[in-house]
């Protein structure tokens, strides 16, 4: 009886928060045209500057993308609570892993395995919320590469988030509504012989690609760590 209360209510949060989050940034599902690549094994790397971002990329991918993706969330946050709690397992399906003192390794063996069972991952690859409003985007930790290294085959999708962290200023606790944009890029692979310095500026470059025109720097080869 409490499985299936907890699947009613999941549900109902589900839509709740695909409607809220609708409501307050404007953002809407892709059309599924534009998704020439399968519903499974994508990773989805996306800018990180705010603890709603995942939602955005969530919104932004069809229902069937939609269903098959897993946020990589922290579980030092996510499990603060019930509700979190509640949200982050019954509601997303999210992968937790230990951020503190945690072994990266078993942390890229841990997303290969939900990849391994046909799930897609949404993962922001600077490792940390940009709150720096004079950087565009952090540099990339290391964590991608490897991931891309164990799992040759699996596609990695650039997804660009904009103006979400205006939604809910530093310091509110309202959010403001506003609207935002999300743009998907193509998807990428590791390359034959691709080094780690190499596929992180790819992947980086990608990613800045798809920022607005006013933001976008001038893409070069830059440095990641």
């Amino acid at each position: 009886m409490q499985n299936v209360f907890n699947k009613l209510l999941a549900k109902t949060v589900d839509r709740s928060l695909y409607l809220l989050v609708r409501l307050l940034t404007g953002i809407r599902a892709k059309p599924e045209s534009q998704f020439d690549f399968p519903t499974t094994r994508n990773v989805y790397f996306a800018n990180h500057g705010s603890h709603g971002d995942f939602l955005m990329v969530w919104i932004s991918l069809p229902k069937a993308w939609r269903k098959a993706a897993r946020p990589v969330a922290g579980a030092d946050y996510w499990l603060k609570g019930k509700i979190r709690s509640f949200i982050i397992n019954h509601v997303f399906n999210g992968l937790l892993i230990a951020r503190s003192g945690g072994n990266p390794q078993a942390v890229t063996e841990q997303m290969s395995a939900a990849l391994a069972q046909n799930s897609s991952l949404i993962i922001f690859p600077e490792g940390t919320r940009n709150t720096n409003d004079n950087v565009i985007l952090l540099p990339f930790k290391s964590g991608i590469y490897y991931l891309a290294k164990e799992n040759p085959d699996v596609r990695f999708v650039p997804i660009w988030i904009d103006n979400i962290n205006r939604v809910l200023p530093k310091g509110q606790l309202l959010p403001i509504p506003l609207i935002c944009d999300v743009n998907i890029g193509k998807p990428l692979q590791l390359l034959e012989n691709e080094d780690k310095t190499e596929f992180l500026t790819r992947a980086r470059n990608a990613l800045l690609a798809l920022a607005p025109a006013n933001k976008r720097p001038v893409i070069s080869k830059g440095e990641n760590e």
